[in-house]
C-alpha cells in the first residue's frame, strides 16, 4: 500500500480569488500530491487547503504553497473572524495509510526548517511535534494573534523552533506540526455572535478557564458572525472525534441552543472527513431512532439530513470523505469484475486468481445468502414477530459478507508478492539473504490469507443455525445452498494452507497453524451438518 500523509495547511486569504488560486495551483503541481479539497471563507478570510502524498511530497507541496503564499499574502492588512497569527497560519501533518505519527513529526520538522531557512519567518512547532509542554497546542501559540506576535517575539520563552527571533510584519508566524485527524465542523444558528459564542465557550474542554471548564473533551470552540450567510455559527475543532463525536458536538449545541430559544439551522463541515466519524454518528440516531439500516450509503443520508451537512452548499460524501478521496478503487481489480469474466479469468492459462480466490467467493456468497434469507423474513407481515430477531441475526451475516470481498484479491496478491520475492537477485550473500526474507514474507502472507478467511467464515455459522431455526422456510434452499457453500469455502481455506506449509521452514509455525486450520474445517463440517440437520427436521 502506498504510505500517505495528509497535509492541511491554512492559509490567512479567504476573498482574494487569484490569491487562492496561486496557491491551490503551486500544491496541484507538485509531484506525487493530490489536491483534495479547497475550502475558502470569506468572513474568517481564511482557506483551508487538504492535499495527500508521500512524506516527501507533502513536504515539497506544502512549501510550493508557502512560496506562493509569500510573494502574495501581506498581514498588515489582514482582517477575519478566525484567530490567527501568519500569513501560512497552520500547517499540520496527518498519518492516513502506513505511516506513524512519528513519520509526521518528522516531516513537520523538516518542513519547518525549510520554511524558516528559506523565508526568514519564525516557526512554532504544535501537537506531537512539540516537546514544549506551555506552548503545545494552537490556543497557547497563537495567544494574542498577529497583533501581539512583535511583542511576543522578545520574550525569551517564545523563541521560535525554527528561524531568527524577529519579528515579519509581512508574514507573521507559522505553526507547524503532527496531529491525529482534526475535524474542523461549525453549527449554524440564527443568533447573534455573542449568543453562539456563549455556547462555544459551554462545550469547549476548556471553557470559561481553570475553574470553569467545558463539557467536552478534545474540542476547540468558539462563536462568530457570517456575514455572507446572515447567521452565527458555534466554530468547533474536534480533536479526537474518538473521544468526542461529531453528533456530540452538534447534540450538546442544540441542548444550549433551546434554552436560549435559539434555531440551529443545520451545520457544516470544513474540508475532509474520515469515514468512521461520519459512521459513528450514523450508528448513534439509527439506536436513538430504533432504525434498521445496513447500506453504507443510506447511512450517510441519514447522518447529512440528522446534521443538516447540506445546509450551506451541498455534501457530497465522493468528494468529502478522506477514505473515498484517496482511493481510486474501493474494490481490487477480481472483486470488481462483472461475474462472467470473474469465471473466465479463472479459467484462463494462469495461476491467479486459483483456489485461495474463489474459497473467499465461496465463504462471502455463503454469508450472502444467509443475509438474503434474514432480509426476506424482516419485514415480512407473517414473520412480524420476528422482526428484533432478524435485527440481530442480518448485520453479522451482512457484515461477513462485505469482509470476505476484499480477500478474493488479497490471495492473488499474496501469490503475485511471493512470485516477485522468487525473481530477486541471489548473486551475492546480502541479495541472498534479502531474497529469502521477501520469500518467507511473501509466504507468510499465503498462509495468513486463507487463515482469515476460514475464521470469517466459520464465524456465520451461529447466524446460519438460528436462520434455519426460525427463518423464512420458504428459503430453505437457499439456506442449505448457503451452508454447503460456506463449508466449501472453509475447504478451500484449507487447502490452500497446506499446500503453502510446505514451504516454510518454521517446525513451530507450521505445526500451529496446522492443528488451526484443521480445527477450523472440522468445525465448518459439524455446524454445516447441524444446519442442514434443522431444516430437513423443520416443518411450517
Amino acid at each position: 500500500m502506498p504510505r500517505i500523509i495528509e497535509c492541511v495547511p491554512n492559509f490567512s486569504e479567504g476573498r482574494n480569488k487569484e490569491v487562492i488560486e496561486a496557491i491551490a495551483s503551486a500544491i496541484a503541481q507538485t509531484a506525487g500530491c493530490s489536491l483534495l479539497d479547497v475550502d475558502p471563507g470569506q468572513s474568517t478570510n481564511r482557506t483551508v487547503y487538504t492535499f495527500v502524498g508521500s512524506p516527501d511530497a507533502v513536504i515539497e507541496g506544502a512549501m510550493n504553497a508557502a512560496r506562493a503564499a509569500h510573494q502574495l499574502i501581506d498581514m498588515r492588512s489582514h482582517q477575519g473572524e478566525h484567530p490567527r497569527m501568519g500569513a501560512l497560519d497552520v500547517c499540520p501533518f496527518v498519518p492516513v495509510q502506513d505511516v506513524t505519527m512519528e513519520d509526521c513529526i518528522k516531516c513537520a520538522k523538516e518542513f519547518g526548517n525549510r520554511l524558516a531557512t528559506e523565508l526568514g519567518v519564525p516557526v512554532y512547532l504544535y501537537g506531537a511535534a512539540s516537546d514544549v509542554e506551555y506552548r503545545k497546542t494552537l490556543p497557547q501559540i497563537r495567544a494574542g494573534e498577529y497583533e501581539a506576535l512583535s511583542e511576543k517575539l522578545k520574550d525569551p520563552l517564545w523563541k521560535p523552533d525554527f528561524g531568527l527571533q524577529e519579528f515579519v510584519p509581512e508574514w507573521g508566524a507559522t505553526a507547524v506540526g503532527a496531529r491525529k485527524f482534526l475535524i474542523a465542523y461549525n453549527i449554524n444558528l440564527l443568533a447573534t455572535k455573542e449568543q453562539a459564542h456563549r455556547i462555544a465557550l459551554n462545550i469547549r474542554e476548556n471553557g470559561r478557564g481553570e475553574n470553569q471548564p467545558g463539557r467536552l473533551k478534545c474540542v476547540q470552540a468558539i462563536g462568530w458572525y457570517l456575514e455572507e450567510a446572515n447567521m452565527a455559527q458555534v466554530s468547533v475543532n474536534i480533536t479526537d472525534f474518538e473521544v468526542t463525536s461529531i453528533h456530540q458536538v452538534y447534540e450538546e449545541c442544540f441542548k444550549d441552543a433551546q434554552e436560549l430559544n435559539i434555531a440551529i439551522v443545520g451545520s457544516q463541515i470544513v474540508g475532509l472527513v474520515p469515514q468512521k466519524a461520519l459512521m459513528d454518528s450514523a450508528e448513534y440516531y439509527m439506536e436513538k431512532e430504533h432504525l434498521f439500516i445496513l447500506e453504507e450509503d443510506q447511512k450517510l443520508r441519514l447522518v447529512i439530513n440528522r446534521l443538516g451537512l447540506n445546509s450551506l452548499g451541498g455534501f457530497n460524501p465522493k468528494e468529502r470523505i478522506i477514505e473515498f478521496m484517496t482511493q481510486s478503487e474501493r474494490d481490487g481489480p477480481l472483486a470488481s469484475m462483472d461475474v462472467k469474466d470473474f469465471i473466465l479469468t479463472v479459467g484462463s492459462r494462469s495461476p491467479t486468481p486459483g483456489g485461495g480466490s474463489v474459497a473467499a467467493l465461496s465463504s462471502s456468497l455463503g454469508a450472502a445468502l444467509g443475509s438474503m434469507v434474514g432480509f426476506l423474513t424482516y419485514g415480512n407481515k407473517k414473520f412480524a414477530h420476528l422482526d428484533e430477531k432478524m435485527r440481530k441475526l442480518i448485520p453479522p451475516l451482512y457484515k461477513g459478507m462485505k469482509d470476505l470481498v476484499p480477500f478474493i484479491d488479497a490471495d492473488a496478491a499474496a501469490f503475485s508478492e511471493y512470485m516477485l520475492a522468487m525473481k530477486l537477485p541471489k548473486k551475492t550473500d546480502a541479495e541472498k539473504k534479502e531474497r529469502d526474507e521477501a520469500m518467507k514474507q511473501g509466504m507468510l502472507t499465503a498462509v495468513q490469507v486463507p487463515m482469515c478467511v476460514a475464521q470469517i467464515a466459520n464465524d456465520m455459522w451461529p447466524y446460519l443455525n438460528e436462520l434455519a431455526k426460525i427463518g423464512n422456510l420458504n428459503c430453505k434452499s437457499d439456506l442449505q445452498t448457503g451452508a454447503r457453500i460456506l463449508e466449501t469455502g472453509v475447504w478451500g481455506a484449507y487447502y490452500n494452507v497446506m499446500a503453502n506449509l510446505g514451504q516454510i521452514n518454521d517446525p513451530q509455525f507450521v505445526s500451529k497453524v496446522r492443528g488451526d486450520i484443521e480445527l477450523a474445517v472440522a468445525k465448518a463440517q459439524k455446524e454445516k451438518e447441524e444446519v442442514l440437520k434443522i431444516l430437513e427436521e423443520r416443518k411450517e
